[in-house]
């Protein structure tokens, strides 16, 4: 009897002993990791770099707001977009507009506005004409704003822009905004607005001439200037909006 319970109890131990070694097993065995998912990264803005006479200008670029306007100022900065010269009205193929232009027009408190390869701000478009792209949230409520210049008609953009030295509100629904310059630009500008210029036609009788602009499509996006003090005094006289 008592080797009848012996051999029952050696047995009970043996199973309890495989149980416990399967249970062991299962405890132990982990289930694979789920992969994380990459981080999804947002590409900088395109940045233009527009080195003048007097010093170089930065500012980013708005190809979500404005991607018609955007793609025609890095087409005509690159030479990558055809253009007719005003003057002679020679096509130009792989030539980068906007070098050896200048800033016709300066007005102090204003603005600077330049892109006219005839050099007066009357010269025929460079390139047909399009129509202007305007967001909600993207106003004329900074310095530094960098917008096309128009005749006043919707479809009227073309090669000319301008460059805001304050908040210009007056001009908001306008014009297409397609970049932002930053704090060193506007200081800049604020240099070429006063420069001695033709009451005239605000045409300076030294312009500052634009030598290349860069397009940089990757890189640190340069800091937007800060919003113009709502203290800050108009012009004696309300300068006319860039045409």
């Amino acid at each position: 009897m008592r080797s009848a319970a012996a051999i029952l109890g050696i047995i009970l131990i043996l199973g309890s002993l495989t149980l416990a070694q399967t249970s062991s097993a299962g405890q132990g065995a982990a289930k694979p990791a789920t992969a994380a998912k990459p981080a999804t990264s947002s590409a900088a803005k395109p940045t233009a770099i527009i080195d003048t006479t007097v010093g170089k200008m930065t500012c980013t670029l708005f190809p979500d707001k404005a991607p018609i306007g955007v793609a025609n100022f890095i087409g005509l900065s690159t030479g990558t977009k055809d253009w007719k010269n005003p003057v002679s009205g020679a096509t130009k193929h792989g030539v980068p507009m906007y070098d050896g232009t200048i800033f016709h027009r300066v007005i102090p408190g204003f603005m600077i506005q330049g892109g006219d390869p005839a050099g007066t701000g009357s010269g025929a478009d460079p390139v047909p004409p399009f129509k202007n792209e305007v967001s909600s949230d993207l106003l004329f409520d900074r310095p530094g704003r960098l917008a096309y210049a128009n005749t006043g008609q919707i479809n009227s953009n073309s090669s000319q822009f301008f460059i805001t030295e304050v908040a210009t509100p007056h001009l908001n629904g306008g014009y297409t905004i397609f970049g932002q310059c930053d704090e060193a630009t506007v200081a800049l500008v604020k240099q070429i607005a006063r420069m001695a210029r033709d009451p005239s036609s605000d045409k300076p009788f030294r312009p500052v001439r634009i030598n290349h602009v860069t397009i940089q499509k990757g890189g640190a996006v340069p800091t937007a200037a800060k919003p113009a003090s709502t203290t800050t005094k108009k012009p004696a006289t309300t300068p006319a909006t860039p045409n």
